[in-house]
């Protein structure tokens, strides 16, 4: 296994050294509330919006125009915002016996918001269908085809929907408290967001019934990458990354040693970037992100940074990583990182690129001084389950 610790600019290549990207995610300040920050890789805060809660994930509309901040499970608030500021944000919730998962997706017209939600009396989980054009109204809902939907992601053609179903049962009187783990079914699932037919699900073995199936992220070769959450003893882990399709049963890497003790159990974040050619996934928990070649499925690399989950497409054929110490970072896939900027905020758990220039300049800061970070620290924000 090829690590590679985090540098202070140094190692960079100079075309490195010059990408820029502007990005936004959910954050904790330093006095402790919640907010959107929308930042840039040279160490600004263009601007923030006030959330009445912890974040979780964002849904940015295909024009990356405007997006929708979901509240972390089990949450009850979505804030709709216009990316430029244009706009006041739009705030909205699911039904009074629903709750948000964290995370949606937008149709390709960005007309309709695919929202995870949890239908708690009944112990299912649906996917709500909202308005974009009428205010974000609520206009119907889906079957997930399993029980804690968390991330969903829409395939390539337009149509299809994947869901990550945890498999976890938990009710807002419980809050966070995990209430079926002996019966657990995680699975993937392939919905017809048209119709909410079910195209496929697919279930790990039974002796993996454990591993929480929770985020995704599409490659270039039509598979779905999943990353788990490991519900049982630490030291038997499985590996906690895989692929499949609607045709391909779920499969687990096989990396030439066992990583699933090694990454603490917990894949916080994933996604894709050179094409989909490489699949990215975070480990927060250990401190560790990993490259991997979508093809193969082999381990391209590994990088070593305390509470990194936040992980996007950077610019070009690059990376961005963010840490709930406050870090940004870009690094080409396979080659040393370097650092962009340190902020006085604690990253949340997910990172979406924007496109350049469209935020108003509305509140600069300076860096701070960055800190050495090794791997396997835990921190008290990013470690924690999703």
């Amino acid at each position: 296994m090829f690590a590679v610790p985090r540098a202070l600019a140094a190692g960079a290549d100079a075309g490195e050294a010059e990408a820029a990207g502007q990005f936004v995610s959910a954050c904790k300040r330093a006095d402790g509330s919640f907010a959107l920050a929308f930042v840039t890789s040279d160490g600004k805060i263009l601007r923030e919006i006030k959330l009445n809660g912890r974040g979780h994930d964002i849904a940015l509309s295909p024009d990356r125009r405007s997006g929708v901040a979901f509240a972390r499970r089990p949450g009850r608030f979505a804030v709709a915002f216009d990316v430029a500021g244009a706009r006041e944000p739009i705030i909205f919730e699911p039904p009074a016996d629903r709750h948000f998962y964290g995370h949606g997706v937008f149709s390709p017209d960005g007309q309709l918001l695919y929202a995870t939600e949890n239908d708690y009396e009944e112990g299912r989980g649906v996917i709500g269908v909202y308005d974009a054009d009428a205010g974000f109204r609520r206009i119907g809902e889906l079957q997930s085809y399993g029980i804690e939907p968390h991330e969903i992601i829409l395939l390539p053609d337009g149509v299809t929907l994947a869901a990550a179903n945890g498999g976890i049962d938990t009710h807002p009187d419980t809050g966070r408290e995990k209430l079926n783990l002996s019966t657990m079914q995680p699975s993937l699932t392939f919905i017809d967001r048209r119709s909410g037919d079910l195209i496929a699900r697919h279930e790990l073995d039974p002796s993996l019934h454990k591993l929480s199936i929770r985020h995704l992220a599409s490659d270039a070769h039509g598979r779905v990458w999943f990353g788990g959450q490991w519900e049982d003893a630490l030291e038997t882990s499985p590996e906690l990354v895989g692929w499949a399709s609607r045709d391909e049963a779920l499969r687990l890497v096989t990396p030439d040693q066992p990583m699933g003790a090694l990454l603490k159990g917990y894949i916080g974040s994933m996604t894709t970037a050179q094409g989909g050619e490489i699949v990215t996934v975070s480990a927060p928990r250990a401190g560790r992100i990993l490259n991997f070649a979508a093809g193969s499925g082999k381990l391209v690399n590994e990088v070593l940074l305390r509470d990194s989950c936040g992980i996007s497409p950077g610019p070009g054929m690059t990376v961005a990583m963010s840490s709930g110490e406050g870090l940004l970072e870009i690094a080409t896939p396979g080659k040393d990182p370097h650092v962009t900027a340190t902020f006085d905020l604690a990253f949340d758990n997910h990172l979406r690129l924007l496109p350049l220039g469209r935020i108003a300049d509305a509140s600069a800061a300076a860096p701070r001084a960055a800190s050495r970070a090794g791997p396997g620290v835990h921190s008290s924000f990013n470690d924690q389950n999703t």
